[in-house]
C-alpha cells in the first residue's frame, strides 16, 4: 500500500506532469476517451462533418467560458452569459436587419452591449456587494426579457453567407468548393493566448487571482478590490458579446429569443472541468479550453448514440457534478 502511494505521488511530482498540470492531463484523456467511445458506438460520428459541428459549438462556448473563468477566479460567477449572448446577438442582428446598420457596426454594437452589461454586473457585485449568484441571476432574467422586447418576440437573421454582407461568417467557417474549413479555431487560439497572458502576466490578472484567494488580504495589501472585481465582469461581458457574434456566424438559422437559458452551464462547466475553482483564486484559460472540448464533444456526440435532449441534459449535469466534487476534494487537501 505504501509503495502504491509512493508511485502515485511520484507520478504527480514528475516534472513533465507538474509543468502540464495533472488535471489538464486528465481532461485531455477524457476528451480522447469521449472521442473513442462515440466513434465505437456510432460509425456516423466518424465523419469530417462531426469535427465541424464540434468546432461550431466550441467557438461560442469557449468565448463565454473565458469570461466566466475570470469571474470564478475572482470568487464570483456569471450566470448571465447564456441569455446575454443571445440578447446581444439579437440586438446586433436587429440593428443590421431592421435599422440598416452595416455588419461591422452591428458586430461592434453586440460587443458594446455585452460590455455594458458586464459593467452592470460588476457594479452590483463590487460596489453594491450583492452576491454574484443573485446579481447575475437578475441580469440573466433581464437579458432574457430584453432580447424579446427588442425584436418584438421575433427571431432575427444575420446576413446569410451568400449575401454581400455575409463576409463575417467566413471569420469562423470558410466554404470552398463545398468543403467546410473551420478557421474560427485560429481566432479562439489567439484569444486563449492573449487572455492567458492577461491572467498570468499582468496586474489585472494577478489582482483578480489575489481577490479570489483572499479578498480582505488583497484589500489590506493595497489592491483596489472594486476596480479589479469589476474588471472580471467587464471581461465576461466582452466575451459574451463576442460569443454572440460567433453564435450568429456559425449557425445559419435565425437567432431566436428565449434560447439562452442553460447555455451558461456549458461555459461554467467547461471552466470548472478545466480546473478553475468554484471558490476562487485558481484557474487557467488553457484548462478552460480543454474543459470546453469535453462539453462540446458531449453536445455533439450524445445525439449520435440516440440520446434525447433530456438525457443529454442529465449526463451533462452529472459530468458537472463530478467536476465540482473534484474541486471540493482539491480544496480540502489544500486547506
Amino acid at each position: 500500500m505504501q509503495k502504491q502511494l509512493s508511485e502515485k505521488r511520484g507520478f504527480a511530482n514528475n516534472p513533465i506532469v507538474r509543468a502540464i498540470g495533472l488535471q489538464r492531463i486528465v481532461v485531455v484523456l477524457a476528451v480522447i476517451l469521449e472521442a473513442v467511445l462515440f466513434s465505437i458506438l456510432s460509425p456516423a460520428f466518424r465523419q469530417y462533418a462531426t469535427v465541424v459541428s464540434i468546432q461550431d459549438y466550441s467557438y461560442y462556448i469557449t468565448f463565454m467560458a473565458i469570461g466566466v473563468t475570470f469571474c470564478l477566479i475572482s470568487g464570483g460567477n456569471d450566470l448571465s452569459v447564456g441569455t446575454g449572448m443571445i440578447c446581444y446577438a439579437l440586438a446586433g442582428g436587429f440593428l443590421i436587419q431592421h435599422m440598416g446598420w452595416p455588419v461591422w457596426a452591428g458586430m461592434l454594437a453586440t460587443i458594446a452591449i455585452g460590455l455594458c452589461f458586464g459593467v452592470v454586473n460588476g457594479a452590483m457585485v463590487a460596489i453594491m456587494n450583492l452576491p454574484p449568484f443573485i446579481a447575475t441571476l437578475c441580469t440573466m432574467l433581464i437579458t432574457r426579457g430584453l432580447g424579446s422586447i427588442i425584436t418584438g418576440g421575433m427571431s432575427v437573421a444575420w446576413p446569410s453567407r451568400n449575401s454581400p454582407d455575409g463576409w463575417f461568417r467566413s471569420l469562423f467557417k470558410i466554404i470552398n468548393s463545398g468543403k467546410i474549413i473551420p478557421v474560427g479555431f485560429i481566432i479562439v487560439i489567439v484569444f486563449i493566448i492573449l487572455m492567458s497572458i492577461v491572467l498570468n502576466k499582468t496586474r489585472v490578472g494577478r489582482y483578480i487571482i489575489a481577490i479570489g484567494s483572499n479578498k480582505e488580504a488583497a484589500r489590506l495589501s493595497g489592491v483596489n478590490v472594486i476596480k479589479y472585481q469589476m474588471m472580471a465582469y467587464i471581461i465576461s461581458g466582452f466575451f459574451a458579446g463576442l460569443a454572440g457574434i460567433a453564435y450568429a456566424a456559425t449557425f445559419s438559422s435565425s437567432v431566436a429569443p428565449g434560447t439562452g437559458p442553460g447555455l451558461e452551464l456549458d461555459a461554467i462547466g467547461g471552466a470548472i472541468i478545466g480546473g478553475t475553482s468554484m471558490t476562487g483564486g485558481q484557474g487557467s484559460v488553457i484548462g478552460t479550453l480543454l474543459g470546453v472540448f469535453v462539453m462540446s464533444l458531449l453536445k455533439t456526440g450524445l445525439p449520435y448514440i440516440g440520446l434525447q435532449a433530456n438525457w443529454q441534459q442529465i449526463i451533462t449535469a452529472l459530468v458537472l457534478i463530478g467536476a465540482i466534487y473534484i474541486d471540493v476534494l482539491k480544496n480540502k487537501k489544500t486547506a
